[in-house]
């Protein structure tokens, strides 16, 4: 790696956990890390995680530390993930992502209201593969009023509980797939706002790339 502008050093350490999930720059969970303990600094980003046999494993990308600093505890991608992603800049030149076009309430917050597995949909662009389907959003009437829109429980046949598992679930599809998401919607079955049921509905979205709604 290049710590601090130090060219061509080398760390060791062990691997002390597989399958964490680590949140990137702009909040999007990075899922399947690797865990390691040796040293990563600023500057080591983008360098090789090799075995004691020189072996390539992953490719350093973040750390946890408060002090900017290593704390003994570094993240990686695996070399599966960063082969595939080598392999479609290769071909296309660019990485690009499905995406549903919505914006979401994180699950942290989704608690607060009382939801405690699945992604509550905020917002829902009209000029988005999901508004298409018919997914609705979350809105206030004139009087105040919340109404939940719709939350994502299922996409094809995995379940969603929080945000990375719609990401996760993402992942498998490029733009242009036509995918099932499972969603419970609210409906009003009296004058009361406690005059609701929980209803399912399937949607059929086709996905879009991400650039394309920029």
């Amino acid at each position: 790696g290049n710590p601090f502008g130090l060219d061509h050093t080398l760390t060791a350490g062990i691997i002390s956990g597989m399958g964490r999930e680590v949140k990137s720059p702009i909040g999007r969970p990075i899922t399947n890390v690797i865990q390691t303990d040796a040293a990563i600094n600023p500057g080591n980003s983008g360098g090789p995680l090799l075995d004691s046999y020189g072996g390539l494993i992953g490719l350093n990308t973040a750390i946890y530390s408060p002090s900017g600093a290593s704390a003994g505890i570094g993240f990686a991608i695996p070399v599966d993930s960063v082969k595939f992603i080598v392999e479609t800049l290769i071909r296309d030149g660019k990485v690009v992502r499905p995406v549903l076009g919505i914006s979401y309430l994180e699950s942290s917050q989704s608690k607060a209201l009382g939801i405690t597995k699945g992604v509550l949909v905020l917002d829902v662009p009209e000029s988005s593969p999901a508004f298409k389907a018919g997914m609705k959003g979350t809105s206030r009437s004139e009087s105040g009023l919340i109404t939940i829109g719709d939350i994502i429980v299922k996409v094809e046949d995995k379940a969603i509980n929080k945000e990375a598992d719609l990401f996760e679930a993402l992942e498998s599809f490029k733009p242009g797939d036509r995918v099932r998401v499972t969603v419970d919607r609210v409906e009003s079955t009296g004058p009361t706002s406690r005059d609701v049921r929980i209803k399912q509905v399937v949607l059929v979205v086709e996905l879009r790339a991400s650039k394309e709604l920029a």
